[in-house]
């Protein structure tokens, strides 16, 4: 019986960052996961894994693709604003997603670990969306159950037409800034947002009964350190596998030259502030 199929669907527009390289490799030890990206930057000659394909966009495209699916106005003035729609990706992207069991998103400021240890053929039978974190959905990796109701799920919040016709971003497909009340467990319905994120939306329908949504702590974020990358397995304090890890802190604090070529070595460690080369098998 074969695997699941998963797509992770990737809208970026600009100049790719310095930790590009090493996101395209942890694609490579994923492969039979694919990834496909969005972009308006199609210049860059990159060596790409096989199960990674670009395709050329613009922020134009992505309004007219958005219109036609959705039947109405949207407001995009930047890139970052697509996150505000990434809910939407499998309903907008239909026709590339159409043949995979599960569709998702991601960001690129992570460094996968070896996703299928996460994402099992049995959790994935039982659940219909799945996030990286035990707390809310998370935008930096997230999976969808490809059928009509979970394309669709972005439209069972009260507010989602508001957040696609305002230009300024609401954390749609996370919280809307309520990352510390949903983190601190409050429950979802005492939670006071502008608008209704998706994670009330699956925490709501998740206590009526009408999905079955994963959240489980399978990631790494913040300056943890103490990382090793061995061959497309993340392990964390030389015991805890890890999924990802998210460089959403990090990359502030680390930068490289960005290289596009940069040829990533199969074994690396990443520190509180930097990322290292191994020079011998049992050095972490």
């Amino acid at each position: 019986m074969k695997p699941d199929k998963i797509a992770f669907i990737i809208v970026f527009l600009g100049d790719y960052p310095w930790y590009f390289p090493y996101f395209l490799h942890s694609c490579r030890y994923n492969p039979t996961v694919d990834f496909l990206i969005f972009t308006d930057n199609t210049d860059a000659k990159l060596d790409l894994p096989v199960n990674v394909k670009v395709i050329p966009y613009s922020i134009e495209h992505f309004k007219a693709d958005a219109i036609k699916a959705l039947g109405f106005e949207v407001a995009v003035e930047s890139g970052y604003k697509l996150c505000d729609f990434r809910p939407a990706f499998g309903y907008i992207f239909y026709d590339y997603i159409k043949d995979y069991d599960f569709w998702g998103y991601c960001d690129i400021d992570v460094i996968f670990g070896n996703i299928r240890a996460f994402m099992t053929d049995e959790l994935l039978d039982e659940y219909d969306i799945i996030s990286a974190r035990h707390d809310y959905l998370t935008g930096c990796f997230a999976l969808y159950r490809n059928n009509t109701e979970m394309r669709e799920l972005f439209m069972q919040s009260r507010d989602y037409k508001k957040v696609f016709t305002e230009p300024r971003n609401f954390y749609f497909d996370e919280t809307n800034f309520a990352f510390k009340a949903f983190g601190k467990g409050v429950h979802y319905s005492q939670i006071r947002t502008e608008v209704e994120s998706m994670t009330h939306v699956v925490r709501r329908l998740q206590e009526e009964n009408k999905l079955k949504a994963y959240f489980e702590f399978q990631i790494v974020e913040g300056f943890a350190g103490n990382m090793l990358w061995n061959k497309g397995t993340l392990i964390y304090r030389k015991q805890f596998e890890a999924m990802l890890y998210h460089l959403v802190r990090f990359k502030l604090k680390y930068s490289e030259p960005i290289d596009l070529h940069k040829i990533i070595p199969d074994k690396f460690r990443i520190g509180k502030k930097k990322i290292y080369g191994i020079k011998n098998s049992d050095e972490l």
